[in-house]
């Protein structure tokens, strides 16, 4: 086994600090380190995005990406939505529209529309479809998120509203 190695993640704001093997996944750091279990284990492969998690303002893979390369940046996960007891547009969107079924393609769904509403925040069903491309779900057929990530688009415009939580790049 390799030399453990100090890493400091900013995430969600708040600096996360542990010593780890430089094996170790960004998603088992999140998890095992910095306690938020939000983010889930999918495939580790890279595949099914459930464990998809913003890195500097970008969508990666943390079942791919290792911690000490995330060492000194900045990442956003699924915690980082809500407000205390208020949920995000997004997270709203979902409940109402029944796009959570299981919950467990959730996490890295959400955080990859809230991505795509960063991008885009008039996006149409087609450009929906394709940003959540890379997240599999078991459970809903996928109508239901894409309508969510829609009415959360719609919603966001009519209050001016930005997404919260970015983390700085």
């Amino acid at each position: 086994m390799g030399k453990e190695r100090l890493v400091t993640i900013r995430v969600n704001g708040q600096p996360v600090e542990a010593q780890v093997e430089p094996r170790r996944s960004l998603l088992d750091f999140l998890r095992e380190d910095a306690g938020l279990t939000g983010t889930h284990t999918g495939c580790e492969h890279g595949i099914c995005g459930t464990c998809t998690v913003l890195v500097d303002g970008e969508a990666v893979r943390s079942c791919l990406m290792l911690a000490v390369q995330a060492n000194g940046r900045d990442v956003f996960t699924v915690e980082g939505l809500a407000r205390g007891e208020k949920l995000h547009p997004l997270q709203e969107s979902f409940w109402k529209h029944h796009a959570l079924q299981c919950g467990y393609c959730t996490p890295g769904m959400l955080i990859a529309a809230y991505d795509l509403l960063k991008r885009n925040p008039s996006p149409t069903e087609a450009q929906v479809r394709d940003a959540l491309a890379g997240n599999i779900c078991r459970c809903t057929g996928y109508v239901q998120i894409v309508e969510g990530v829609l009415e959360a688009a719609a919603n966001l415009r009519e209050k001016a509203e930005t997404p919260h939580g970015e983390p700085s790049v």
